[in-house]
Parts: C-alpha cells; sequence; structure tokens
C-alpha cells in the first residue's frame, strides 16, 4: 500500500512538474493560430500576412493564418470564443462588423468572452468606380441613384460590416435609395466590380490605394479627414454629405486567456507596429497605422456599439 501511495505521488508530480513546463514553453511548443474572418486578399488578410514574420521573430514561434469567411465575421468570433483558452488561438476582429452583429441578430457566441489585444488601423471606407465608369464623384451616384433608384450597386465585404453603414448612412443622409451585394470579402468585391457585376466597390483606403490602381478609380472615402495614403480622395464632406465610417482592425483572445500569455502576445504585437521596418512595409501597403492597447479600444467600443445601434433604429438592415 506504501508502495503504491509513492508511486502515486511520484506520478502525480511528474505530470505536475510537465505542465508547469508546458505553461513555461509558450509559444514554443506548437504553432499560434491567427484566425481572419474575411477571404485572403482583403485588408484584414494582407495586414495578417504582413506582420506575420515580425511576430513570429518576436515570440520565437510559428503562426498559421487561417481564413474563416462568411456572416460577416460571426464564423471566425465563434471559432476564437469556442477555442482553447491556452494562447494558441488568436483572430483578428473588424469594426463595425464585429460591434454591428451584436445589434442585428442573437450571436452564436458571447461576445463578453472575448477581449481585445490590440487595434492596429483604422482605415476610411471608401466607395470605388472602374476606371472607365461615367460617375466621377460622389455627387454624380446620388444623381443616378436619385434618377433610377436602385439602380446603383453596392458591393460590400458583408451584412453591417464598415462598407454596408456607409452605404446605409449615404441613403438616409442623400435621400437615394442604393442595392447592397453583400461579398464574402474585398477580394471578391473587386473582381464583380471590375467584371462590371456592380457599379461601385466598397473597400477601404487600403484596399485599393497600394499596388496597381490603374483599373479602379476612388470616388470618395468617408473619414473626418483626408488620408494621407489617398490625399487626392475627397471626403464625403467635402462633397456636401454628412458620412462618416471606417473600419477598425486589431487582434483579441479569448478573455480567460493567462494574462501572463495576453501581455507577452500584445507587447509583441506593439513590438511589430513600432518596428520601422514594419511601419515602412505597412506604408507600401497604405495601412493607416493607428495603434491603441486592447484596454483602450475596448474603452471606446461602448460609444461606436451606441452608434450602430441608433442607425439600427432609424434604418435596421437586416429585415
Amino acid at each position: 500500500m506504501l508502495k503504491a501511495l509513492k508511486t502515486f505521488c511520484i506520478g502525480a508530480l511528474a505530470v505536475s512538474a510537465t505542465a508547469g513546463v508546458a505553461h513555461a514553453e509558450w509559444p514554443k511548443d506548437r504553432p499560434i493560430e491567427i484566425i481572419v474572418a474575411f477571404a485572403p486578399g482583403g485588408s484584414t488578410d494582407v495586414m495578417a500576412r504582413a506582420m506575420q514574420p515580425y511576430l513570429e521573430k518576436e515570440l520565437g514561434a510559428k503562426i498559421v493564418i487561417i481564413n474563416k469567411p462568411g456572416a460577416s465575421g460571426e464564423i471566425a468570433y465563434t471559432q476564437l470564443s469556442q477555442a482553447k483558452p491556452d494562447g494558441y488561438t488568436f483572430s483578428f476582429i473588424n469594426t463595425p462588423g464585429y460591434l454591428s452583429m451584436q445589434v442585428q441578430r442573437k450571436l452564436r457566441y458571447d461576445p463578453k468572452s472575448i477581449q481585445a489585444v490590440a487595434r492596429i488601423v483604422d482605415d476610411p471606407t471608401a466607395f470605388v468606380v472602374k476606371a472607365d465608369s461615367p460617375l466621377k464623384s460622389l455627387k454624380d451616384l446620388v444623381a443616378q441613384a436619385k434618377a433610377n433608384p436602385k439602380s446603383v450597386s453596392v458591393g460590400s465585404s458583408g451584412v453591417g460590416t464598415d462598407d454596408h453603414l456607409a452605404t446605409i448612412l449615404l441613403e438616409s443622409a442623400a435621400g437615394v435609395s442604393l442595392t447592397h451585394v453583400p461579398f464574402p470579402g474585398a477580394g471578391e468585391t473587386r473582381t464583380a466590380l471590375l467584371g462590371g457585376h456592380i457599379t461601385v466597390g466598397g473597400l477601404n483606403v487600403s484596399e485599393f490605394a497600394s499596388g496597381d490602381t490603374s483599373s479602379v478609380r476612388p470616388l470618395v472615402h468617408f473619414g473626418d479627414k483626408r488620408s494621407p495614403e489617398a490625399p487626392d480622395v475627397p471626403m464625403a464632406q467635402e462633397q456636401g454629405f454628412e458620412v462618416f465610417m471606417s473600419s477598425e482592425r486589431g487582434l483579441a483572445a479569448r478573455r480567460d486567456v493567462p494574462a501572463d500569455i495576453r501581455t507577452k502576445f500584445s507587447d509583441a504585437v506593439k513590438k511589430v507596429v513600432d518596428n520601422p521596418e514594419f511601419k515602412e512595409q505597412a506604408k507600401k501597403l497604405s495601412l493607416p497605422l493607428a495603434y491603441l492597447s486592447g484596454e483602450e479600444w475596448e474603452q471606446q467600443m461602448p460609444k461606436r456599439l451606441q452608434a450602430f445601434q441608433d442607425i439600427w433604429n432609424k434604418t435596421p438592415w437586416v429585415q
């Protein structure tokens, strides 16, 4: 009996020691998965893959980017909420979608189970057309929509996303009716625009300002000041319409991830954003860096959530 008890105690100590070692080795014992809520090719995916090697270097770990598009991000956020709280699953979150879906429907996950780690960019929403479009300005778009209601179709990255809400706000401000066409991501929106399937593409500044821009032409962006990434593109306010919308993008974890792991991860994210090499790459990708700590970002969210609730109360975007 004594021998058996001794063997049990030794075994228990071994298990405890192993568990301690596993925790201490975070994040080097297996890859960290970072979920992107949209299809490849969009601004969130581009940002994730741009950050990936820098985060790997800071953490000394392998990072895998996983795209989980659909339901305007709910599929990704649900997967995050159901992951083990061990520090091996994070997700990018995007506002307004992350907040607006809390207004429009009952979710498959509890938003309180998710905690922001850091905001990385604040990217103004923009409307772009094909380079050969007869529309030259937002006023042209409004004039066409007034002459032929519902004739102007606007593609977005999903219901309740910034592109969609900008469309709703413009309809209200201009007194027009537009046709909303949701897609899984910005890549699909751009493809539909170039194929002539939609009149206007709802994209963020970073999604049209980087790379070859010869095939598209921006009409407007909905930021509250001229964008350094696209200084020649006028704001909606400058064209007579008080419409403001942008996409905030950052990282989040389950709220019950151990505090020390969450702190190490958030510290690594801050170092990446401050890295001059990453800043230069972000500039080339037209990513408007606007870092906030997770705590600072979460403090701002109730006000934005109330703003989306106000839009819903006036114009529910899901019947």
